[in-house]
């Protein structure tokens, strides 16, 4: 029996679905194999010194398939045998592995020809750093073994780069596995190469690797491989489309659908694994590089206590885990607006946080939507905390549709990562929209139904969804609205393409679909546009795009006699504490405590500016506002501002007051770390769009209402009230929101004389009014 048949005959000796089947079956090839060649060296070149037959590749590594080929090397000293006997010697080894029909990749070196070529040649060197003696002097091969070693962490500086950059371009050109229904297991992003890499990464004692998960996923990598070599009799690496029931049936596995789910949870893992060594490689080789000792770590802060160090985003102290269960969102925020990975060990340390209460608090699902806002640099984030299983804690059913393969020539994603980039797009999309945080929350989970089994995919995924919503503590008509979407997110490209646009009956139907609100409708327009471009452009054509935009003016059209909802709402009345406050001449201040945050209620006599002093005053106090609401009455300011503090510190209501009386004074200082803290902005430049700032008609008999949506920053607020002052308005009321990063302003204006602004009027305030969002320097 050939060597061949022997290996095939090893690789059916246990059954695939047996556990470690597959590393016995590989440990019982490589002995195999091993052995074999042991014989046909003592047969072709008996014992001599100075000379020796090594394998590199899979064998050298000890993980070959049934059909895996052979990388071999015969190697010498060079001083005690002839060339011309070398080569005989060397056609006596290579002839008995051809005739046993195994592939076989081979050369003829010396120790320092091996040291040359691994200089030169990255492959090279790193193929030789797993070297094996098969046979022969094994001195010889273990010292070309520590040479090389030696070399590889010397020459480290240089090798990284190179290492890196090809591994990049690798990447690029087969394409990601976890993303791919016909993947290349060896070439491909997470796959058996990206091991290789990732040991090569530790030999140069630059990094360590986690043992555990990532060798359970290599593993598996190549028991697929070994079930595509025995299932089509060829040596191939990439795992075909016809080829996947015959694998997933070798396997035990219950279809091709959860073969390639297998087959993409393993390359995720190898991925992020080779992501994280990679940077702790390029820490310890700039630490290297300054040879000074210890380095003191250069902590620069990011917020929330979370620190910027060696390009990575770092918990300051552990001991904030055990009693905060909103630190892991709030972490994945804070790295994701600086486009910064969280560290392995931070993401270890998040993973051990307490689970969340049930219902979620509401400041954590803020968290939640600002997490979904933050646009292309959400995925990565978002790959580390399901790595580590918070995703799953948070959203069980996230599961279901977990690595699950497409079967639609329309998609090029997984359903979970399709949920994801329509998240990125349907960001893009926000300031199209007044709730972009139920946009958001809706593409992460339109798909939610594709589970295994299901008919329609949107009816059961609504379902699902309704129950996520209720744990994840959503208001009602949220929830609602959210769940409308889900279910009826094909609705209106199933109408744009399907139905006659020229029927009134196809716009009736759509206007029932939404319950004829005009909002409503905009977010399920988004969330399709949302959905067809994160599908890939064979699902977002320009036919289809137009036939959308078609129906979106027709029904546009049909709501726009709908009433407008006013926002402005009833003054309470002044306490009395405040009333005693005012008629000394100072402001009252008061501060309670809220959720999310704190309630900062301010109560002075309105005046010229007053809007843009106190949201200046806040943010120079370092305070985020997330809402408000500005009312006047009888001359009296009685404004309720919602805000949240990255340090932590409450509010301090003297300080707010006696800052508001310097500035009413003419005292400007009271701003003075308004302008160093404005200058902190996310390191994310928004993906929304550019600002959009209109009028909407009808919202006020007696007054002009401007609608602002531009993204969320430090001094934002301030900024708006002083150009409504500049432009000599003064601010009768005013209702602040933010959602999911993005700011819906409101704001009632009227003329000095307290008209309604003329058209002309309006044109140049909202000119202006974009220029201070976009240009707040100018």
């Amino acid at each position: 029996m050939s060597l061949r048949a022997t290996r095939l005959d090893l690789a059916g000796t246990r059954d695939f679905t047996l556990p470690g089947a597959g590393e016995a079956r590989r440990s019982a090839i490589a002995s195999a194999t091993t052995r074999w060649l042991g014989e046909v060296y003592t047969e072709a070149v008996g014992e001599r010194r100075g000379l020796a037959l090594a394998a590199v590749g899979s064998l050298g590594r000890g993980d070959s398939g049934p059909l895996s080929d052979l990388d071999l090397v015969l190697v010498h000293d060079g001083r005690s045998h002839r060339a011309q006997e070398i080569a005989v010697l060397a056609d006596r080894l290579w002839y008995p592995v051809w005739d046993a029909g195994l592939r076989l990749d081979h050369s003829v070196r010396t120790a320092g020809e091996c040291r040359s070529v691994a200089r030169d040649d990255l492959t090279a060197a790193v193929g030789l750093l797993d070297m094996q003696l098969l046979a022969g002097d094994a001195d010889l091969v273990a010292g070309i073994r520590a040479t090389t070693a030696h070399d590889w962490r010397g020459d480290a500086r240089r090798r990284l780069p190179q290492l890196i950059e090809a591994t990049q371009a690798r990447h690029a050109r087969h394409g990601e596995i976890a993303q791919s229904q016909e993947p290349d297991l060896k070439e491909g992003r997470g796959g058996l190469r990206d091991m290789t890499v990732l040991t090569a990464l530790t030999q140069a004692w630059l990094t360590d690797r986690d043992r555990g998960r990532v060798d359970e996923a290599y593993g598996r990598l190549l028991d697929v491989r070994d079930a595509i070599h025995l299932t089509t009799g060829r040596g191939r690496d990439r795992l075909h489309r016809e080829d996947c029931d015959a694998v997933a049936a070798l396997l035990g596995l219950s279809d091709s659908d959860e073969l390639l789910t297998e087959v993409a949870d393993a390359a995720r893992a190898v991925a992020w694994s080779l992501d994280a060594a990679g940077r702790r490689a390029g820490q310890s080789q700039r630490a290297r590089t300054l040879r000074v000792g210890p380095r003191r770590p250069a902590m620069a802060p990011l917020g929330y206590g979370f620190f910027r160090h060696d390009g990575e985003a770092v918990l300051g102290s552990a001991q904030q885990v055990g009693s905060d269960p909103e630190l892991p969102l709030r972490a994945a925020v804070v790295a994701a607006r600086h486009r910064l990975p969280l560290a392995p060990r931070t993401l270890t340390n998040l993973a051990g946080s307490p689970d969340i209460a049930t219902p979620w608090p509401a400041a954590t699902l803020r968290q939640l939507t600002d997490l979904l806002a933050v646009g292309p640099e959400l995925v990565p984030t978002w790959e580390g905390l399901d790595q580590v299983g918070l995703v799953q804690r948070w959203i069980p059913e996230w599961s279901a549709v977990r690595s699950r393969p497409q079967r639609n020539a329309v998609h090029r994603h997984t359903v979970d990562r399709h949920l994801l980039e329509t998240v990125v797009e349907a960001a893009r999309l926000s300031r199209d929209v007044q709730r972009p945080d139920l946009l958001l929350v809706a593409a992460l989970l339109h798909d939610i139904g594709k589970v295994a089994g299901s008919r329609d995919h949107s009816a059961e995924g609504a379902e699902i969804t309704a129950r996520i919503l209720e744990r994840l503590g959503m208001p009602a008509d949220d929830a609602g609205t959210v769940v409308l979407l889900v279910r009826e997110h094909l609705t209106l490209m199933d109408a744009a393409t399907r139905r006659d646009l020229e029927d009134p009956a196809t716009i009736h139907a759509v206007v029932d679909v939404v319950g004829g609100d005009l909002q409503t409708f905009e977010l399920l327009r988004a969330l399709t546009v949302a959905d067809s471009r994160a599908a890939g452009p064979k699902a977002w054509t320009d036919w289809r795009a137009g036939l959308l935009a078609t129906l979106t003016d027709k029904v546009r059209a049909e709501l726009a006699g709908a009433p407008v909802t006013s926002v402005e709402h009833a003054v309470p009345g002044i306490p009395t504490a405040a009333s005693e406050a005012l008629g000394t001449g100072h402001p009252f201040v008061a501060v309670e405590a809220a959720d999310p945050g704190w309630t900062v209620l301010v109560y002075d006599r309105d005046r010229h500016g007053l809007f843009a002093d106190t949201a200046g005053v806040l943010a120079a106090h370092g305070l985020t506002v997330r809402s408000a609401r500005l009312a006047t009455l009888d001359g009296i300011a009685a404004d309720t501002w919602v805000v949240e503090s990255p340090g932590g510190d409450a509010p301090e209501a003297r300080r707010i007051a006696a800052s508001l009386h310097r500035l009413a004074a003419g005292d400007r200082s009271a701003l003075g770390a308004f302008a160093r803290r404005r200058a902190v902005r996310s390191a994310v430049a928004s993906t929304a769009g550019p600002t959009r700032a209109f009028v909407i008609p009808s919202g006020s008999d007696d007054a002009t209402v401007l609608e602002v949506r531009t993204e969320d920053r430090p001094g934002l607020l301030h900024d708006l009230g002083v150009c409504l002052a500049q432009q000599g308005l003064g601010v009768r009321s005013a209702h602040i929101a933010t959602h999911a990063g993005q700011t819906l302003d409101t704001f009632y204006v009227t003329l000095p004389t307290g008209a309604p602004l003329s058209p002309a009027k309006t044109a140049q305030v909202l000119s202006a009014l974009i220029d201070a969002c976009d240009d707040p320097a100018g």
